[in-house]
């Protein structure tokens, strides 16, 4: 058994546009950008969608759940092991995050997640997930 134990976050940089992902979290909100020319959503946020290179993207709240698409368990670098993981979000767009709160040995591909925030150095607030 390895359970989760607390560790600092590194402080996000934060570009021009991305102010408004950012206060979300700092609310407890999961946002990612939305075209509204192809109707698809993408993550990670930018002003150009990937998808049709439109500029008509918005932000949309997500569900804060998906699936573990993929993982790794970092055991030896920091003070601490930590698990990094690509989550594919209930609207179907991966994002690369930590898994929390939880015992890291019982992490699996496709486990069911739901997003946390937990503060970073600087005190903004960054999306994590927990099994559940």
């Amino acid at each position: 058994m390895t359970p989760y134990k607390e560790r600092k976050l590194g402080a996000p940089e934060i570009n021009p546009g991305d102010e408004v992902y950012f206060e979300a979290a700092r609310e407890g909100r999961l946002l990612i950008k939305y075209c509204t020319d192809c109707n698809q959503p993408h993550f990670y946020p930018r002003p150009i969608c990937p998808h049709c290179f439109s500029d008509a993207t918005r932000w949309v709240e997500a569900s804060g759940t998906g699936n573990i698409y993929t993982f790794s368990v970092t055991r030896c670098a920091g003070p601490i092991p930590y698990v990094i993981a690509h989550v594919t979000l209930l609207e179907e767009v991966t994002m690369m995050s930590n898994i929390v709160d939880c015992d890291l040995d019982e992490i699996r591909v496709d486990q069911a997640v739901r997003v946390v925030f937990k503060p970073a150095e600087d005190g903004w607030m960054l999306p994590c997930f927990t099994p559940g």
